[in-house]
């Protein structure tokens, strides 16, 4: 197993670099929003995918970014070039938070990643997810329950909706807020205030 793979950058393609090593080049397919140098220092954290026809690395500037990864691979349906494009679509928090709060628009936005597979990610992962955060340290936690469960969301968003915004809008700028806040706020008042202050920044 390869575990990770310091040395020079020599090129880069669009979904991939080239690090030299002692003399070697290692082609390594990284994330859509990793981007390097010619000639600068690269430290990835790579995955190696072992096939009949080829020996393919993934690399990752993080550990976390590379252990969530292997985790999205653990999801039928999900190969390393998904993986890859969620990777590239959101950082580790992000993505970890959206799995755990049961976003399936979030999920559904990144490329290669339908209805269905956002639901088996969610249900395949939602539990190990919390684990596997808990363990990297990543502290990340559902932020607040989803916007069903809160006893003062659907007033809020219907009062958005009372000063001319459409229903989606309402409901985005609500759930920002409550995930934002981490779920600190007391009063229907104050949901819509902060929900306010989104949706003027848009």
């Amino acid at each position: 197993m390869i575990d990770f793979v310091r040395g020079e950058m020599v090129y880069q393609q669009h979904d991939s670099v080239t690090v030299e090593v002692n003399g070697i080049g290692y082609r390594i397919y990284i994330p859509a929003n990793v981007t390097y140098e010619q000639g600068d220092s690269v430290l990835l954290y790579t995955h190696l995918v072992i096939r009949e026809d080829a020996h393919t690395l993934y690399g990752f500037p993080t550990m976390e970014e590379r252990d969530l990864f292997r985790l999205l691979l653990e999801v039928s349906g999900i190969g390393p070039k998904a993986g890859l494009a969620m990777l590239s679509s959101g950082n580790p928090k992000q993505i970890v938070t959206a799995i755990q709060l049961e976003d399936v628009k979030f999920l559904t936005k990144i490329p290669g990643i339908g209805k269905k597979t956002a639901q088996r990610l969610i249900l395949d992962l939602k539990d190990k997810c919390k684990e596997w955060s808990l363990d990297q340290g990543m502290d990340v936690q559902p932020q607040s329950p989803p916007l069903r469960q809160l006893p003062f969301d659907r007033e809020a968003v219907e009062a958005l909706m009372g000063l001319g915004y459409n229903e989606n809008e309402a409901e985005q700028s609500v759930k920002s807020v409550l995930q934002m806040s981490e779920g600190r706020i007391s009063s229907t008042e104050e949901l819509i205030k902060k929900a306010l202050q989104v949706t003027m920044k848009r």
